[in-house]
Protein backbone atom coordinates (compact mmCIF):
# COMPACT_ATOMS: atom_id res chain seq x y z
CA UNK A 1 0.00 0.00 0.00
CA UNK A 2 3.16 2.23 -0.09
CA UNK A 3 3.56 5.27 -2.08
CA UNK A 4 2.75 8.48 -1.98
CA UNK A 5 0.32 8.29 -4.85
CA UNK A 6 -3.24 6.56 -4.79
CA UNK A 7 -3.58 4.11 -7.34
CA UNK A 8 -7.13 2.18 -8.34
CA UNK A 9 -6.26 -1.05 -8.15
CA UNK A 10 -9.91 -2.60 -6.55
CA UNK A 11 -13.47 -1.01 -6.39
CA UNK A 12 -16.22 -2.15 -5.08
CA UNK A 13 -19.59 -0.99 -6.76
CA UNK A 14 -23.00 -2.05 -5.02
CA UNK A 15 -25.50 0.68 -6.44
CA UNK A 16 -29.33 0.98 -5.69
CA UNK A 17 -29.51 3.93 -8.43
CA UNK A 18 -27.90 2.01 -11.39
CA UNK A 19 -27.73 5.04 -13.74
CA UNK A 20 -24.26 5.19 -15.17
CA UNK A 21 -23.05 1.72 -13.16
CA UNK A 22 -21.84 -0.46 -16.63
CA UNK A 23 -20.19 2.39 -18.31
CA UNK A 24 -18.07 2.50 -14.70
CA UNK A 25 -17.53 -0.91 -14.54
CA UNK A 26 -16.39 -0.58 -17.79
CA UNK A 27 -13.33 1.85 -17.47
CA UNK A 28 -12.49 0.60 -14.32
CA UNK A 29 -12.01 -2.71 -16.18
CA UNK A 30 -10.48 -1.13 -19.40
CA UNK A 31 -7.53 -0.26 -16.85
CA UNK A 32 -7.40 -3.65 -15.43
CA UNK A 33 -9.02 -2.83 -12.12
CA UNK A 34 -10.86 -5.93 -10.51
CA UNK A 35 -14.49 -5.34 -9.99
CA UNK A 36 -16.16 -6.70 -6.33
CA UNK A 37 -20.05 -6.01 -6.51
CA UNK A 38 -23.38 -7.65 -4.41
CA UNK A 39 -26.82 -8.13 -5.93
CA UNK A 40 -28.04 -6.50 -8.85
CA UNK A 41 -25.07 -4.40 -9.12
CA UNK A 42 -23.48 -7.86 -10.02
CA UNK A 43 -25.78 -9.13 -12.19
CA UNK A 44 -26.17 -5.54 -14.32
CA UNK A 45 -22.43 -5.74 -14.56
CA UNK A 46 -22.17 -9.27 -15.89
CA UNK A 47 -24.63 -8.81 -18.29
CA UNK A 48 -22.84 -6.07 -19.77
CA UNK A 49 -19.81 -9.20 -20.08
CA UNK A 50 -18.05 -7.55 -17.28
CA UNK A 51 -15.95 -9.54 -14.72
CA UNK A 52 -17.20 -9.38 -11.41
CA UNK A 53 -16.49 -11.07 -7.93
CA UNK A 54 -19.29 -11.26 -5.47
CA UNK A 55 -18.28 -9.87 -2.49
CA UNK A 56 -19.28 -13.24 -0.66
CA UNK A 57 -16.61 -14.85 -2.52
CA UNK A 58 -14.08 -12.61 -1.88
CA UNK A 59 -14.81 -12.30 1.98
CA UNK A 60 -15.39 -16.25 2.20
CA UNK A 61 -18.56 -15.28 4.41
CA UNK A 62 -22.14 -15.59 2.67
CA UNK A 63 -24.58 -13.43 2.51
CA UNK A 64 -27.24 -14.15 5.32
CA UNK A 65 -30.54 -12.60 6.96
CA UNK A 66 -32.24 -12.04 3.36
CA UNK A 67 -29.02 -9.97 2.58
CA UNK A 68 -29.00 -8.02 5.35
CA UNK A 69 -25.49 -8.79 6.50
CA UNK A 70 -23.31 -8.83 3.32
CA UNK A 71 -20.55 -6.28 3.17
CA UNK A 72 -19.94 -5.62 7.18
CA UNK A 73 -17.10 -7.78 7.20
CA UNK A 74 -13.21 -6.83 8.28
CA UNK A 75 -12.11 -7.87 4.47
CA UNK A 76 -14.04 -4.88 2.97
CA UNK A 77 -13.79 -2.76 5.85
CA UNK A 78 -10.18 -3.16 6.26
CA UNK A 79 -9.43 -2.95 2.67
CA UNK A 80 -11.41 0.41 2.80
CA UNK A 81 -10.20 1.95 5.74
CA UNK A 82 -6.50 0.83 5.92
CA UNK A 83 -4.13 3.87 6.14
CA UNK A 84 -1.53 4.24 3.18
CA UNK A 85 1.88 4.15 5.13
CA UNK A 86 0.75 3.58 8.16
CA UNK A 87 -1.65 0.29 8.45
CA UNK A 88 0.55 -1.62 5.49
CA UNK A 89 1.81 -4.05 7.77
CA UNK A 90 -1.95 -5.15 9.68
CA UNK A 91 -2.96 -5.26 6.44
CA UNK A 92 -0.81 -7.87 4.86
CA UNK A 93 -0.73 -9.49 8.28
CA UNK A 94 -4.78 -10.25 8.38
CA UNK A 95 -5.18 -10.56 4.56
CA UNK A 96 -6.30 -7.38 3.96
CA UNK A 97 -5.91 -6.10 0.08
CA UNK A 98 -6.45 -2.58 -0.49
CA UNK A 99 -10.17 -1.45 -1.56
CA UNK A 100 -9.53 2.37 -3.65
CA UNK A 101 -12.67 3.10 -5.21
CA UNK A 102 -16.35 2.62 -3.50
CA UNK A 103 -19.27 2.95 -5.25
CA UNK A 104 -22.10 3.04 -3.40
CA UNK A 105 -25.31 4.65 -3.15
CA UNK A 106 -28.13 3.93 -1.00
CA UNK A 107 -31.94 2.52 -0.94
CA UNK A 108 -34.40 4.36 -1.81
CA UNK A 109 -35.68 5.01 1.59
CA UNK A 110 -37.62 8.68 0.55
CA UNK A 111 -39.40 6.85 -2.17
CA UNK A 112 -40.27 4.15 -0.44
CA UNK A 113 -42.14 5.60 2.28
CA UNK A 114 -43.72 8.12 -0.44
CA UNK A 115 -46.08 5.39 -1.13
CA UNK A 116 -49.35 5.52 1.15
CA UNK A 117 -49.94 2.13 1.04
CA UNK A 118 -45.53 1.51 2.36
CA UNK A 119 -46.23 -0.66 5.26
CA UNK A 120 -44.14 -0.14 8.77
CA UNK A 121 -42.01 -3.06 7.99
CA UNK A 122 -41.39 -2.14 4.14
CA UNK A 123 -40.26 1.08 5.23
CA UNK A 124 -37.81 -0.55 8.17
CA UNK A 125 -36.44 -3.17 5.56
CA UNK A 126 -35.54 -0.03 3.14
CA UNK A 127 -33.29 1.54 6.04
CA UNK A 128 -29.92 0.98 4.26
CA UNK A 129 -27.27 -0.28 6.85
CA UNK A 130 -24.06 -1.68 4.88
CA UNK A 131 -24.65 1.30 2.39
CA UNK A 132 -23.66 4.05 4.60
CA UNK A 133 -21.28 2.02 6.62
CA UNK A 134 -19.66 2.11 3.39
CA UNK A 135 -19.41 5.51 2.22
CA UNK A 136 -18.64 6.91 5.71
CA UNK A 137 -15.64 4.53 5.59
CA UNK A 138 -14.55 5.49 1.97
CA UNK A 139 -15.43 9.12 2.65
CA UNK A 140 -13.07 9.49 6.05
CA UNK A 141 -10.33 7.60 4.34
CA UNK A 142 -10.39 9.62 1.29
CA UNK A 143 -6.79 10.35 1.74
CA UNK A 144 -6.37 7.28 -0.06
CA UNK A 145 -10.17 6.10 -1.32
CA UNK A 146 -12.34 7.82 -4.11
CA UNK A 147 -16.19 7.72 -2.67
CA UNK A 148 -18.46 7.87 -5.53
CA UNK A 149 -22.35 8.05 -4.15
CA UNK A 150 -24.19 10.24 -7.03
CA UNK A 151 -23.96 8.92 -10.87
CA UNK A 152 -23.36 12.35 -12.08
CA UNK A 153 -19.74 12.45 -10.41
CA UNK A 154 -18.47 9.33 -12.54
CA UNK A 155 -17.84 10.68 -15.72
CA UNK A 156 -15.30 12.91 -13.90
CA UNK A 157 -13.69 10.06 -12.05
CA UNK A 158 -13.63 8.02 -15.40
CA UNK A 159 -11.72 11.37 -17.20
CA UNK A 160 -8.80 10.72 -14.43
CA UNK A 161 -8.50 7.12 -15.33
CA UNK A 162 -5.47 5.30 -15.37
CA UNK A 163 -4.59 8.33 -12.56
CA UNK A 164 -6.47 8.10 -9.68
CA UNK A 165 -8.28 11.55 -8.98
CA UNK A 166 -6.42 14.01 -7.37
CA UNK A 167 -6.60 14.77 -3.73
CA UNK A 168 -8.91 17.62 -4.40
CA UNK A 169 -11.50 15.75 -5.89
CA UNK A 170 -11.59 13.26 -3.39
CA UNK A 171 -12.12 15.84 -0.98
CA UNK A 172 -15.09 17.03 -2.62
CA UNK A 173 -16.23 13.75 -3.01
CA UNK A 174 -15.76 12.52 0.20
CA UNK A 175 -17.55 15.72 1.01
CA UNK A 176 -20.69 15.09 -0.91
CA UNK A 177 -20.78 11.42 0.60
CA UNK A 178 -20.69 12.98 4.46
CA UNK A 179 -23.48 15.04 2.75
CA UNK A 180 -25.34 11.83 1.07
CA UNK A 181 -25.49 10.04 4.54
CA UNK A 182 -26.53 13.15 6.74
CA UNK A 183 -29.78 13.60 4.06
CA UNK A 184 -30.58 9.81 4.09
CA UNK A 185 -30.42 9.59 8.44
CA UNK A 186 -32.54 12.94 8.24
CA UNK A 187 -35.43 11.60 6.14
CA UNK A 188 -35.56 8.37 8.41
CA UNK A 189 -35.48 10.38 11.35
CA UNK A 190 -38.58 12.52 10.16
CA UNK A 191 -40.59 9.83 8.66
CA UNK A 192 -39.61 7.37 12.41
CA UNK A 193 -40.60 10.94 14.59
CA UNK A 194 -43.73 11.93 12.99
CA UNK A 195 -44.55 7.90 13.45
CA UNK A 196 -43.31 7.27 16.93
CA UNK A 197 -44.23 8.89 20.41
CA UNK A 198 -41.39 10.80 21.23
CA UNK A 199 -40.75 13.36 24.19
CA UNK A 200 -41.77 16.69 22.24
CA UNK A 201 -44.67 17.02 23.50
CA UNK A 202 -46.20 18.16 20.87
CA UNK A 203 -48.34 16.41 18.44
CA UNK A 204 -49.16 18.78 15.22
CA UNK A 205 -50.69 16.91 12.69
CA UNK A 206 -48.88 16.96 9.09
CA UNK A 207 -45.80 18.83 11.00
CA UNK A 208 -42.79 15.94 11.99
CA UNK A 209 -41.56 16.00 15.27
CA UNK A 210 -38.09 16.89 13.84
CA UNK A 211 -36.72 18.65 10.31
CA UNK A 212 -33.32 17.94 8.14
CA UNK A 213 -32.20 20.21 5.99
CA UNK A 214 -29.28 19.18 3.77
CA UNK A 215 -28.50 21.86 0.99
CA UNK A 216 -26.04 22.38 -1.69
CA UNK A 217 -25.07 25.89 -3.33
CA UNK A 218 -26.51 25.82 -7.00
CA UNK A 219 -25.23 28.95 -7.54
CA UNK A 220 -23.51 31.93 -5.89
CA UNK A 221 -26.06 35.11 -6.11
CA UNK A 222 -24.00 38.80 -6.59
CA UNK A 223 -25.48 40.03 -3.36
CA UNK A 224 -28.50 39.79 -1.14
CA UNK A 225 -31.52 42.33 -0.82
CA UNK A 226 -28.66 45.08 -0.41
CA UNK A 227 -25.28 45.11 -1.80
CA UNK A 228 -23.30 44.46 1.63
CA UNK A 229 -25.22 41.26 2.50
CA UNK A 230 -23.57 37.57 0.75
CA UNK A 231 -26.89 35.37 -0.84
CA UNK A 232 -26.78 32.58 -2.70
CA UNK A 233 -29.20 29.99 -3.95
CA UNK A 234 -29.11 26.40 -2.37
CA UNK A 235 -30.97 22.89 -3.52
CA UNK A 236 -31.30 19.90 -1.98
CA UNK A 237 -28.67 17.76 -3.86
CA UNK A 238 -30.60 14.17 -4.86
CA UNK A 239 -33.67 16.00 -6.11
CA UNK A 240 -34.51 16.29 -9.28
CA UNK A 241 -33.51 20.03 -10.37
CA UNK A 242 -37.27 21.09 -10.92
CA UNK A 243 -39.24 24.34 -10.28
CA UNK A 244 -37.88 27.95 -10.23
CA UNK A 245 -34.54 26.98 -8.49
CA UNK A 246 -33.93 24.42 -11.52
CA UNK A 247 -34.77 26.01 -14.02
CA UNK A 248 -31.74 28.36 -16.06
CA UNK A 249 -32.18 31.59 -17.81
CA UNK A 250 -32.58 31.35 -21.53
CA UNK A 251 -31.10 34.70 -21.85
CA UNK A 252 -30.04 37.83 -20.02
CA UNK A 253 -27.85 38.99 -17.08
CA UNK A 254 -28.18 36.30 -14.11
CA UNK A 255 -30.59 36.59 -11.46
CA UNK A 256 -30.13 38.11 -8.35
CA UNK A 257 -31.13 37.45 -4.73
CA UNK A 258 -34.28 39.67 -5.67
CA UNK A 259 -35.01 38.61 -8.96
CA UNK A 260 -35.84 35.08 -6.99
CA UNK A 261 -37.64 36.22 -4.53
CA UNK A 262 -40.20 37.92 -6.92
CA UNK A 263 -39.80 35.51 -9.64
CA UNK A 264 -41.06 32.82 -7.05
CA UNK A 265 -44.00 35.15 -6.13
CA UNK A 266 -45.43 35.60 -9.95
CA UNK A 267 -44.60 31.83 -10.51
CA UNK A 268 -46.48 30.75 -7.42
CA UNK A 269 -49.39 33.17 -8.06
CA UNK A 270 -50.05 32.54 -12.00
CA UNK A 271 -49.92 28.99 -10.75
CA UNK A 272 -52.93 29.72 -8.99
CA UNK A 273 -54.95 31.45 -11.87
CA UNK A 274 -55.53 27.98 -13.04
CA UNK A 275 -55.88 26.26 -16.57
CA UNK A 276 -57.12 29.61 -18.53
CA UNK A 277 -54.77 31.94 -20.30
CA UNK A 278 -53.28 33.91 -17.56
CA UNK A 279 -50.68 36.63 -16.63
CA UNK A 280 -49.50 37.85 -13.34
CA UNK A 281 -46.99 41.18 -12.84
CA UNK A 282 -44.79 41.21 -9.59
CA UNK A 283 -42.96 43.97 -8.11
CA UNK A 284 -41.44 43.46 -4.72
CA UNK A 285 -43.01 40.19 -4.12
CA UNK A 286 -47.24 41.82 -4.66
CA UNK A 287 -48.82 41.63 -7.50
CA UNK A 288 -49.42 44.63 -9.54
CA UNK A 289 -52.17 43.21 -11.57
CA UNK A 290 -53.28 39.84 -12.82
CA UNK A 291 -55.55 38.84 -15.21
CA UNK A 292 -57.18 35.72 -17.42
CA UNK A 293 -58.07 36.26 -20.77
CA UNK A 294 -58.96 34.35 -24.24
CA UNK A 295 -54.77 34.51 -25.07
CA UNK A 296 -51.51 35.30 -22.92
CA UNK A 297 -51.77 38.72 -25.06
CA UNK A 298 -55.51 39.12 -23.68
CA UNK A 299 -54.20 38.30 -19.72
CA UNK A 300 -51.27 40.44 -20.33
CA UNK A 301 -52.96 43.36 -21.65
CA UNK A 302 -55.36 43.05 -18.93
CA UNK A 303 -52.99 43.17 -16.23
CA UNK A 304 -50.93 45.63 -17.38
CA UNK A 305 -54.10 48.04 -17.07
CA UNK A 306 -54.14 47.56 -13.66
CA UNK A 307 -51.33 49.81 -12.69
CA UNK A 308 -49.01 50.18 -15.63
CA UNK A 309 -46.97 52.62 -13.20
CA UNK A 310 -45.81 50.07 -10.93
CA UNK A 311 -45.47 47.62 -13.45
CA UNK A 312 -42.21 49.00 -14.42
CA UNK A 313 -39.46 46.73 -13.86
CA UNK A 314 -41.78 43.96 -12.51
CA UNK A 315 -41.56 40.55 -12.95
CA UNK A 316 -44.14 39.26 -15.93
CA UNK A 317 -45.38 35.15 -15.28
CA UNK A 318 -47.58 33.36 -17.70
CA UNK A 319 -49.26 30.19 -17.54
CA UNK A 320 -49.01 29.74 -21.19
CA UNK A 321 -46.41 29.29 -23.64
CA UNK A 322 -45.29 32.64 -24.60
CA UNK A 323 -45.93 33.12 -28.47
CA UNK A 324 -44.93 35.96 -30.85
CA UNK A 325 -47.89 38.26 -30.56
CA UNK A 326 -47.29 38.18 -26.77
CA UNK A 327 -43.67 38.87 -27.04
CA UNK A 328 -44.59 42.01 -28.83
CA UNK A 329 -46.73 43.49 -26.70
CA UNK A 330 -44.10 42.96 -23.64
CA UNK A 331 -41.54 44.03 -25.81
CA UNK A 332 -42.42 47.85 -25.28
CA UNK A 333 -42.08 47.73 -21.09
CA UNK A 334 -39.31 47.54 -19.16
CA UNK A 335 -39.18 44.12 -17.45
CA UNK A 336 -36.91 42.19 -15.47
CA UNK A 337 -37.73 38.58 -15.87
CA UNK A 338 -40.49 36.96 -17.58
CA UNK A 339 -41.39 32.94 -16.81
CA UNK A 340 -43.56 31.33 -18.71
CA UNK A 341 -43.37 27.15 -19.20
CA UNK A 342 -42.35 28.02 -22.36
CA UNK A 343 -40.92 30.62 -24.92
CA UNK A 344 -41.81 30.02 -28.82
CA UNK A 345 -39.49 30.66 -31.64
CA UNK A 346 -41.06 34.00 -32.84
CA UNK A 347 -40.93 34.85 -28.78
CA UNK A 348 -37.57 34.42 -28.46
CA UNK A 349 -36.63 36.17 -31.95
CA UNK A 350 -38.63 39.23 -30.46
CA UNK A 351 -37.31 39.45 -27.02
CA UNK A 352 -33.43 38.55 -27.85
CA UNK A 353 -33.46 42.20 -28.63
CA UNK A 354 -33.52 42.82 -24.97
CA UNK A 355 -30.38 41.69 -24.07
CA UNK A 356 -30.62 41.91 -20.21
CA UNK A 357 -33.99 40.97 -19.66
CA UNK A 358 -34.28 37.69 -18.38
CA UNK A 359 -36.05 34.63 -20.28
CA UNK A 360 -37.12 31.44 -17.36
CA UNK A 361 -39.03 27.99 -18.32
CA UNK A 362 -38.98 26.84 -14.97
CA UNK A 363 -41.87 23.50 -15.77
CA UNK A 364 -44.38 22.94 -13.63
CA UNK A 365 -44.18 24.50 -9.90
CA UNK A 366 -42.11 21.92 -7.14
CA UNK A 367 -44.77 22.06 -4.57
CA UNK A 368 -42.66 21.67 -1.24
CA UNK A 369 -44.15 20.22 2.11
CA UNK A 370 -43.37 22.78 4.29
CA UNK A 371 -42.49 26.46 4.41
CA UNK A 372 -40.13 27.62 6.50
CA UNK A 373 -38.82 31.00 7.59
CA UNK A 374 -35.73 32.55 9.92
CA UNK A 375 -36.40 34.06 13.10
CA UNK A 376 -33.96 34.79 15.94
CA UNK A 377 -32.81 31.30 17.43
CA UNK A 378 -35.25 29.25 15.40
CA UNK A 379 -37.42 28.78 12.15
CA UNK A 380 -40.91 28.88 11.93
CA UNK A 381 -42.39 26.15 9.70
CA UNK A 382 -45.72 25.72 8.39
CA UNK A 383 -47.64 23.98 5.33
CA UNK A 384 -48.14 25.98 2.25
CA UNK A 385 -51.80 27.74 1.93
CA UNK A 386 -53.23 25.37 -0.63
CA UNK A 387 -56.59 26.49 0.05
CA UNK A 388 -58.80 25.80 -3.14
CA UNK A 389 -62.00 27.57 -3.97
CA UNK A 390 -64.70 25.47 -3.51
CA UNK A 391 -68.15 27.30 -4.16
CA UNK A 392 -70.03 24.82 -2.45
CA UNK A 393 -68.12 25.23 0.68
CA UNK A 394 -69.13 29.00 0.38
CA UNK A 395 -71.79 31.05 2.63
CA UNK A 396 -74.08 33.35 1.16
CA UNK A 397 -74.30 35.50 4.57
CA UNK A 398 -76.29 38.70 2.80
CA UNK A 399 -79.67 39.15 1.22
CA UNK A 400 -78.34 39.47 -2.38
CA UNK A 401 -77.04 36.13 -3.81
CA UNK A 402 -73.73 36.98 -6.35
CA UNK A 403 -75.35 36.64 -9.84
CA UNK A 404 -72.77 33.77 -12.36
CA UNK A 405 -70.76 36.68 -13.52
CA UNK A 406 -70.39 37.50 -10.01
CA UNK A 407 -69.23 34.11 -8.76
CA UNK A 408 -66.79 34.14 -11.39
CA UNK A 409 -64.76 36.59 -10.52
CA UNK A 410 -65.05 36.08 -6.90
CA UNK A 411 -63.22 32.73 -7.35
CA UNK A 412 -60.55 34.75 -9.59
CA UNK A 413 -60.31 37.67 -6.68
CA UNK A 414 -59.68 35.25 -4.06
CA UNK A 415 -57.08 33.13 -5.68
CA UNK A 416 -55.01 36.47 -6.50
CA UNK A 417 -55.59 38.16 -3.01
CA UNK A 418 -53.62 34.98 -1.95
CA UNK A 419 -50.46 36.50 -3.01
CA UNK A 420 -50.49 39.54 -1.74
CA UNK A 421 -49.37 40.48 1.52
CA UNK A 422 -51.61 41.11 4.07
CA UNK A 423 -53.35 43.24 5.13
CA UNK A 424 -54.75 42.66 1.24
CA UNK A 425 -57.52 43.75 -0.59
CA UNK A 426 -58.14 42.90 -4.23
CA UNK A 427 -60.75 44.77 -6.92
CA UNK A 428 -61.36 42.93 -9.93
CA UNK A 429 -64.35 42.91 -13.10
CA UNK A 430 -64.43 40.17 -15.85
CA UNK A 431 -61.23 38.34 -14.15
CA UNK A 432 -59.03 41.04 -14.22
CA UNK A 433 -57.56 42.78 -11.32
CA UNK A 434 -58.64 46.97 -10.66
CA UNK A 435 -57.09 47.79 -7.65
CA UNK A 436 -54.61 46.37 -4.92
CA UNK A 437 -54.08 47.19 -1.51
CA UNK A 438 -51.05 45.83 0.41
CA UNK A 439 -48.87 45.01 3.38
CA UNK A 440 -51.36 48.10 5.45
CA UNK A 441 -51.58 47.87 8.85
CA UNK A 442 -55.18 48.55 8.40
CA UNK A 443 -57.79 46.78 6.24
CA UNK A 444 -59.48 49.85 5.31
CA UNK A 445 -56.75 51.40 4.38
CA UNK A 446 -55.32 48.61 2.17
CA UNK A 447 -58.86 49.23 0.71
CA UNK A 448 -58.71 52.73 0.25
CA UNK A 449 -55.74 52.29 -1.85
CA UNK A 450 -57.03 49.76 -4.06
CA UNK A 451 -59.70 51.93 -4.82
CA UNK A 452 -57.49 54.90 -5.42
CA UNK A 453 -55.17 53.04 -7.49
CA UNK A 454 -58.29 52.09 -9.77
CA UNK A 455 -58.97 55.72 -9.79
CA UNK A 456 -55.81 57.14 -11.23
CA UNK A 457 -55.79 54.32 -13.83
CA UNK A 458 -59.90 55.56 -15.07
CA UNK A 459 -60.87 52.11 -13.84
CA UNK A 460 -64.85 52.43 -12.91
CA UNK A 461 -65.00 50.08 -10.18
CA UNK A 462 -69.07 49.94 -10.73
CA UNK A 463 -69.79 46.07 -10.89
CA UNK A 464 -66.47 45.34 -9.39
CA UNK A 465 -65.78 42.51 -6.72
CA UNK A 466 -63.56 42.65 -3.91
CA UNK A 467 -61.73 39.98 -1.63
CA UNK A 468 -60.18 40.34 1.60
CA UNK A 469 -57.22 37.97 2.72
CA UNK A 470 -59.00 38.52 6.65
CA UNK A 471 -62.60 39.48 8.38
CA UNK A 472 -63.54 42.88 8.16
CA UNK A 473 -63.23 44.16 11.63
CA UNK A 474 -65.16 47.19 11.08
CA UNK A 475 -67.90 48.10 8.30
CA UNK A 476 -65.66 50.71 7.44
CA UNK A 477 -64.32 48.97 4.63
CA UNK A 478 -67.61 47.37 3.20
CA UNK A 479 -68.17 51.46 3.13
CA UNK A 480 -65.62 51.92 1.02
CA UNK A 481 -66.11 49.23 -1.48
CA UNK A 482 -69.48 50.53 -1.85
CA UNK A 483 -68.82 54.06 -2.61
CA UNK A 484 -66.57 52.88 -5.70
CA UNK A 485 -68.91 50.64 -6.94
CA UNK A 486 -68.26 47.35 -5.61
CA UNK A 487 -71.34 45.12 -5.80
CA UNK A 488 -69.74 41.79 -4.26
CA UNK A 489 -67.17 41.03 -1.84
CA UNK A 490 -65.47 37.38 -0.65
CA UNK A 491 -64.01 37.43 2.82
CA UNK A 492 -62.95 34.47 5.30
CA UNK A 493 -65.93 36.37 7.75
CA UNK A 494 -65.36 35.56 11.91
CA UNK A 495 -65.32 39.20 13.01
CA UNK A 496 -67.35 40.01 16.42
CA UNK A 497 -68.56 42.76 14.06
CA UNK A 498 -69.73 40.46 11.17
CA UNK A 499 -73.39 42.09 12.19
CA UNK A 500 -72.54 45.16 11.14
CA UNK A 501 -70.14 44.09 8.29
CA UNK A 502 -73.52 42.24 6.78
CA UNK A 503 -75.94 44.96 7.75
CA UNK A 504 -73.49 48.15 5.82
CA UNK A 505 -73.48 44.75 2.49
CA UNK A 506 -77.25 44.50 2.50
CA UNK A 507 -77.69 48.27 3.15
CA UNK A 508 -75.60 49.27 -0.16
CA UNK A 509 -76.87 46.05 -2.14
CA UNK A 510 -73.77 44.12 -1.98
CA UNK A 511 -73.80 40.43 -2.68
CA UNK A 512 -71.11 39.06 0.44
CA UNK A 513 -69.99 35.70 0.89
CA UNK A 514 -67.98 33.77 3.62
CA UNK A 515 -65.74 31.57 3.04
CA UNK A 516 -64.72 30.63 6.70
CA UNK A 517 -60.80 30.26 5.88
CA UNK A 518 -57.96 33.57 5.48
CA UNK A 519 -55.60 34.00 3.58
CA UNK A 520 -52.73 35.70 5.41
CA UNK A 521 -49.49 36.62 3.71
CA UNK A 522 -47.60 37.86 6.19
Amino acid sequence: MSGSEPRIRRALLSVSDKRGLVELGQALTGHGVELLSTGGSARALREAGLEVMDVSGYTGFPEIMGGRVKTLHPKIHGGILARAGVDDAVAADHGLPPIDLVAVNLYPFADTVADPDCSWADAIENIDIGGPTLVRAAAKNHARVTVLCDPDDYATVIATLPAAPDEALRRRLATRAFAHTAKYDGQISEWLSARTDIDTGIDEPGLPPRLSLNLDRAAALRYGENPHQAAGLYVEREAPRAGLAGAQPLQGKPLSYNNLLDADAAWSAVAGLGEAPACVIIKHTNPCGAARGESPEAAYRKALACDPTSAFGGILAFNRELDGATAEAISRQFAEVVLAPGFSDAAREVLSAKKNLRLIAPGDPARGCYELRRIDGGWLVQQPDALAWDRDAMQVVTKRTPDEREWRDLAFCWSVVAAVRSNAIVLARDEATLGIGAGQMSRVDSARIATRKAAEQGLALDGAVLASDAFFPFADGVETAAEAGVKAIVQPGGSKRDDEVIEAADRHGIAMVFTGRRHFRH
